[in-house]
This record gives C-alpha cells, sequence and structure tokens, in this order.
C-alpha cells in the first residue's frame, strides 16, 4: 500500500559504495549493489535516517515522498533469512573449480631434487581450493579452526608478496565486492563465523572506493553470527604497498 511518508533517498553521484550505512541499516534495507548503496526493498525501510550519520559523503538523505508503507513484519521476516544463511547450492556440473581441496603449499622432493641451483623460485603458500567465495561451502574442511585471509581480488595482482607476508598459515576467500552479490556474501561469511571456529581474520582490500564494500560484508557478517573474531584490516595501495593496517 503506498502512503506519503518519510524514506531514505540516496544520491548515487555522491556514493562511493563504502557499505557503512548497510551496517548501520538495522532493518537490512540497504544494499551495495554495483558499486552503490540501494533501498532494496521500500518496506524495509523505516525512514528513521540511522544510516546518515554513518555515510562519509552525504549521499544520504530523508526525503518526504509516496513509498510503499513500512512493514515490520516484513522486515523481520528478511532479517530471519539473512540470519539463517544462503543454502548450499551444488555445482551443476562436475567443474574442478568447485572440488574441494587442502594441501600443503610445500614443494614436494622430486620438484626440489630437479630445481636449479641458481633458481630461486618462491613456493606457493596456497593450501586450500576453490578460492573464489562464492565457491566455497561454509562447511569447507579447510575452514575449521582458520585463521581466514579474505581479500578482494584485485590484491593478488597488486600485492607481490602476498604468499610470504600474508597467505602463509591462513586459509584464503577471495571476491569481489563490487560486481559480486554482497548479500549472499554476507549471509555465507555470517554462517562460516558461526560454525567453523574461524579463530582470526585478516581483510585485505585496495585503496579504491569500491573495495570498502567488503570492509561492510565482513562486519555485518559478524554481527549476524555473534561472533567475537580478532579482525585486523590492511589496504593497499594501487602500486602494492600497505598503505594502511587497522
Amino acid at each position: 500500500m503506498k502512503v506519503t511518508r518519510k524514506i531514505i533517498e540516496i544520491n548515487e553521484d555522491l556514493c562511493n559504495g563504502c557499505g557503512e550505512c548497510v551496517v548501520a541499516c538495522d532493518e537490512g534495507a540497504l544494499e551495495i549493489i554495483d558499486g552503490k548503496a540501494k533501498v532494496i526493498a521500500e518496506v524495509f525501510c523505516d525512514g528513521l535516517g540511522a544510516c546518515i550519520g554513518d555515510c562519509p559523503t552525504g549521499a544520504l538523505k530523508i526525503v518526504e515522498r509516496e513509498a510503499d508503507e513500512f512493514d515490520e513484519a516484513a522486515v523481520e521476516e528478511h532479517l530471519e533469512k539473512i540470519k539463517a544463511g544462503p543454502k548450499e547450492e551444488k555445482m551443476a556440473c562436475g567443474c574442478p573449480s568447485s572440488q574441494i581441496q587442502s594441501f600443503s603449499p610445500a614443494a614436494t622432493p622430486c620438484q626440489s631434487a630437479n630445481k636449479p641451483a641458481a633458481f630461486t623460485e618462491e613456493t606457493s603458500a596456497l593450501s586450500n581450493w576453490p578460492v573464489q567465495i562464492n565457491l566455497i561451502p561454509p562447511n569447507a574442511p579447510f575452514l575449521k579452526g582458520a585463521n581466514l585471509l579474505i581479500a578482494a581480488d584485485c590484491v593478488p595482482v597488486a600485492f607481490p608478496s602476498l604468499h610470504q607476508d600474508l597467505l602463509k598459515g591462513r586459509s584464503v576467500m577471495i571476491g569481489c565486492p563490487k560486481f559480486d552479490d554482497t548479500d549472499a556474501y554476507i549471509k555465507k561469511f555470517a554462517e562460516i563465523f558461526r560454525i567453523s571456529g574461524i579463530k582470526s581474520i585478516t581483510s585485505v582490500i585496495m585503496e579504491v572506493p569500491c573495495c570498502a564494500g567488503l570492509r561492510m560484508v565482513i562486519k555485518k557478517a559478524l554481527e549476524l553470527s555473534n561472533k567475537d573474531i580478532p579482525l585486523e584490516e590492511i589496504i593497499v595501495s594501487t602500486r602494492g604497498k600497505i598503505v594502511k593496517n587497522l
């Protein structure tokens, strides 16, 4: 039912997709879609503006217009679905990328024996497969009791010493907060945090605005999981340098 009432309006020209408003919205009315904050359904927005103070660019404001009436019951159902987490989806094909693997990152004796003495290639520190967030089920064995590295997928290209400095001793999950489904990310990570006994989280993003969405995803997932897990946040420049460690 349409009524004239107060509701949030988002200026997409000002929005940088940081996701701070999503974390601040207790009704789950906001999501980052295609790098911008959006009201996913008018019935979820109560129009009180709790999200406004968390916007660093001033992209949010309260307006009064005709909109769907706020529906508290719909909000409760929406939040319950988020808390319940995503249903595990089975890959339709036998894609090797979906096959769960844990392995030692060290080189095999055969590989080491056949390597020329002058060859100084560093070995991979990767200990799990797959690495894409969308392909990893919450109950993956390599997540149990893991120190978890969650990285934006541009990081491994920009940061040259990722394996040596950050990946050793950690299970890794990577994805793009701009182009992927951040709501699905939140649900998946919340379930992982609830069931996998994660020991620590290291988040690594690029110094570009759209990457900040990954920080929002992790914080929202921690809230939904009701878990207190140590979180370290690292920001990498486009030239491959650590510019901030939070």
